[in-house]
């Protein structure tokens, strides 16, 4: 953006200085003649007045033949030659009345654009310098040696100023080569920058393709040892039960060891139910992730007795399904957790959207623990707080916990805030 302005800003001056060059000669030249219609009396005879009429046409001319200016002029012969006679028209006219040195000036402003060499270009300065220093000490011809000291003396000034103005031109023209550099290494670094974000933007796909196929093969995992710690387990309980039953010595015995058969596929089936439904997290289907998490808070109070609040803080944004699902499964782990072991009384949960990131605060008031003191899991994708940390940090987020026995558990989520595409 800084980029675009300087160029603009660059830009704009280029175009005024084209507008001087093309247009500032003319401005002078009708200044010059209207000074010089108004101070007639310095005009000697009527054939001044057709000299300085064919002169006054002819600058017109040499003006019309460098034509408009878009960009510096490219030094040439034609050029030179146009500088020279347009010198020669200035000094007639200031020779006729002094008051055409304003348009003689025009001469300092383009010697570097029309004479190609450096003597040429001092050498035009010059000549201009004297038009116009005979000018300033009362025009020619000379009548009087005061004059001559006078045009010495302008003459002298003149070329001083010339060469303060030429050293301060040559300064600004390296400024402005210095300028393009610069703006010519912001443009490549613009677009390198670009090109970067393009990479990051990219890799940033490939790694939420990564993560949900981790993700997918974790949750397999996670599903297989459930159905064979539940599920499994379940069944071979009822099978042994049932197998009981075959040989039981009494109907009373037979009746017992069903009714445990009885409680153990009611079990089994509960348990199947519940990891068929967190095999897909059912609650983002029909609603985005703060109406979820809402929802679970809710039935999740209601379920355990417990006085549960949720909140939302900052512009809600529709968050990317496998940022969503993850949060979603953080909190439905730690509800879990807090049910079984937090003997809480309150609960609050917090999903905050700040800035590029989104954070999950879980507070319980309950009875607390050392999570030092917490065995690790054995696979990442299982339940508890490796789970939880190994959710939030495939994709690129953390999880903290602080708590102690007594004063109730603090678990933060934190993850990159990536948009629904």
């Amino acid at each position: 953006m800084q980029t675009e302005e300087m160029t603009v800003s660059y830009a704009q001056i280029d175009r005024r200085q084209d507008q001087f060059h093309s247009w500032g000669p003319y401005g002078l030249l009708l200044v010059s003649t209207v000074l010089s219609l108004a101070s007639h009396e310095l005009i000697e005879s009527p054939a001044q007045w057709y000299a300085g009429g064919a002169l006054v046409a002819a600058a017109i001319g040499l003006q019309l033949r460098l034509g408009p200016r878009h960009g510096p002029r490219t030094p040439s012969r034609g050029g030179a030659v146009v500088y020279t006679l347009r010198w020669a028209v200035s000094f007639g006219l200031t020779w006729i009345n002094p008051f055409f040195a304003f348009y003689a000036s025009t001469g300092y402003f383009d010697s570097d654009e029309l004479i190609a060499s450096r003597r040429g270009q001092r050498l035009g300065l010059c000549a201009h310098a004297v038009a116009i220093a005979g000018s300033q000490a009362g025009g020619f011809p000379f009548h009087s040696w005061v004059q001559w000291v006078l045009f010495g003396v302008m003459f002298i000034v003149n070329s001083t100023l010339l060469m303060m103005v030429g050293h301060f031109a040559k300064q600004e023209e390296q400024r402005s080569r210095d300028r393009a550099v610069t703006i010519t290494e912001l443009e490549r670094t613009n677009t390198a920058l670009q090109q970067a974000l393009d990479e990051n933007a990219a890799l940033h796909a490939q790694l939420l393709v990564q993560a949900r196929e981790a993700g997918v093969a974790d949750e397999r995992r996670r599903l297989a040892a459930e159905i064979h710690d539940t599920i499994a387990q379940g069944l071979t309980g009822i099978i042994a039960q049932l197998q009981v039953v075959a040989n039981a010595p009494d109907l009373d015995v037979a009746r017992t060891h069903l009714a445990r058969a009885s409680d153990l596929a009611r079990h089994s089936l509960g348990e199947a139910r519940r990891s068929v439904h967190n095999l897909a997290p059912v609650a983002l289907e029909n609603a985005g992730l703060p109406e979820a998490l809402k929802k679970t808070v809710a039935e999740w109070g209601e379920q355990t007795g417990v006085r549960a609040e949720f909140t939302v803080t900052g512009p809600s944004e529709q968050l990317h399904e496998e940022v969503a699902a993850t949060l979603l499964r953080i909190v439905q782990e730690a509800l879990s957790n807090a049910a079984r072991h937090a003997r809480a009384t309150r609960l609050g949960v917090t999903l905050s959207f700040a800035g590029d990131e989104v954070l999950l605060d879980i507070r319980d008031d309950g009875q607390g623990f050392d999570p030092r003191a917490v065995p690790a899991r054995t696979h990442a994708g299982g339940f508890g707080l490796d789970g939880m940390r190994a959710r939030a940090e495939r994709i690129a987020g953390s999880l903290t916990v602080e708590s102690e026995p007594g004063h109730g558990t603090a678990l933060s989520a934190r993850v990159p805030l990536v948009r629904h595409d």
